[in-house]
């Protein structure tokens, strides 16, 4: 039975599973190329943001060490989770320069090693890098034969930064890509043991594993592609409503609701290149994959659509209130964010941008200082807007009333990308309020729909009289 393992990279989603392992009850041996981030795990603090992170690590620091030594770590475990960046490349594939340097250092430590390791591959590949690049790597390594001497597994966790620790220890299944039943039970009988919720695992090759990994964003990116694209439909419609639609779709069974909220884009770290990566392996393997560049194109779209949509409205040297820049509430990542796009596209129709975002203020200014202003409040923002677009739907701003949206101007202009102040501000008189995704003029769609459907309709009705 595993009790010792260790988890080589601490960043945000190897420290949280290192801090998730030690509060199961195992001993963990964390594994980085930063001394920083070493000193802070032996001392009890998180290396990275990330949410109850900090609190996890200190609650079990008498389990957990760092080092710097891929030895040290192997030969005191009986399990490595290997978490290290991959990177995408120019044509859209993970790049194996870090994991290949992971698994040579691994391999060097089996080579001193005598009793049976298991070594698992966390980090997102493509179908085929761990068979046939990675394990040669550690079997030159180590002068030992993988499956006879050692086990490698890949297995990728469905976690959100933000909430990582928590989705880790709670998932819907749990996904484990196998070399041979030796190393897939042992791994499957670890997590039987660490995961809350008691979920069953998915065991299968380990090229059916990587396939599944990138198959799931992908499909779940489909599935926002697709709202958003219903959201716009809505707004054509008298009455149109994104969320009566996607209520109503998300009843079937066979559909479900999550994901169909229709707002913004998809962004962050993983579902936007996911979904490029598993364009360039079809394309590599002979087979089309028009599905999946049809969704990557319509979600590169949308931070255009929106600031055409927003800058007839508004007056040629506007200042624009964004509020929101990282992709997604409780997160500081502005990585392939919307809301930096769309910041982006309005400053270069030569509007004045200004911004607050309640976690991502440093990132967001590394990114986009010579573009747009990052301010400290979202008070500061709303004092100098002539429109105001919400672009993440976080607690902060839900909490906004109508006076907070006051200034010198007789009326302010709010998109709201997430309809999350509807029933606050709509019908404000001193704000022209319009949540994406919702009708915007009744009398003209009725007039379009009337043009399209109801001349045709007397046409048929005048010649079946005849």
């Amino acid at each position: 039975m595993v009790e010792k393992v260790s988890v080589i990279g601490l960043g945000k989603l190897g420290a949280s599973m290192a801090a998730a392992f030690a509060s199961r009850g195992l001993d963990v041996i964390g594994v980085d190329v930063n001394q920083r981030s070493i000193e802070l795990v032996n001392d009890g603090k998180a290396p990275v943001q990330e949410t109850n992170l900090g609190e996890t690590i200190a609650a079990n620091k008498e389990r957990i060490r760092a080092t710097a030594s891929h030895e040290d770590a192997v030969l005191n475990s009986d399990i490595s989770f290997v978490i290290v960046p991959t990177p995408s490349d120019e044509r859209g594939a993970f790049s194996l320069q870090y994991a290949a340097w992971a698994f040579k250092e691994i391999g060097k430590a089996l080579a001193k090693k005598n009793t049976y390791h298991n070594v698992v591959l966390t980090s997102t590949v493509l179908p085929g890098s761990t068979r046939q690049a990675l394990i040669p790597i550690l079997e030159k390594a180590s002068g030992k034969k993988a499956g006879r001497d050692f086990g490698v597994c890949y297995s990728p966790e469905f976690i959100a930064l933000g909430s990582i620790i928590n989705d880790f220890l709670h998932p819907d299944f749990t996904l484990i890509g196998e070399l041979d039943d030796k190393c897939g039970a042992q791994l499957e009988e670890l997590y039987s043991r660490v995961m809350a919720n008691g979920s069953e695992s998915a065991r299968m090759s380990l090229e059916n594993a990587e396939l599944t990994k990138i198959s799931v964003n992908t499909f779940v990116t489909t599935k926002i592609a697709f709202a958003n694209m219903l959201a716009e439909i809505c707004e054509k419609l008298p009455g149109g409503n994104i969320d009566v639609v996607s209520d109503a779709l998300g009843r079937d069974s066979r559909i479900g609701r999550k994901y169909l909220t229709g707002a913004l884009g998809y962004g962050g770290p993983c579902f936007p290149r996911d979904n490029v990566a598993l364009s360039f392996i079809a394309r590599e393997l002979g087979v089309e994959a028009l599905l999946a560049e049809t969704t990557d194109s319509m979600n590169r779209s949308i931070a255009q659509k929106v600031s055409d949509k927003i800058r007839p409205l508004i007056s040629e040297n506007a200042t624009v209130a964004v509020l929101g820049l990282s992709y997604k509430p409780f997160s500081h990542v502005t990585e392939e964010s919307q809301a930096v796009y769309i910041a982006k596209h309005l400053s270069k129709s030569g509007v004045r941008v200004v911004a607050f975002d309640p976690m991502s203020r440093e990132m967001a200014l590394e990114e986009i200082r010579r573009d747009i202003v990052v301010l400290d409040s979202i008070e500061e923002c709303l004092k100098q807007a002539e429109a105001v677009l919400i672009t993440t739907p976080d607690p902060l701003f839900k909490a906004l009333t109508p006076d907070d949206f006051k200034n010198d101007r007789s009326e302010v202009l709010v998109l709201d990308l997430w309809r999350i102040l509807q029933d606050k501000l709509a019908g404000q008189k001193h704000i022209k309020y319009i949540p994406f995704g919702n009708g915007e003029d009744d009398a003209a769609s009725t007039a379009r729909l009337n043009e399209l459907w109801g001349g045709t309709a007397r046409e048929t009705f005048q010649t079946s009289g005849k």
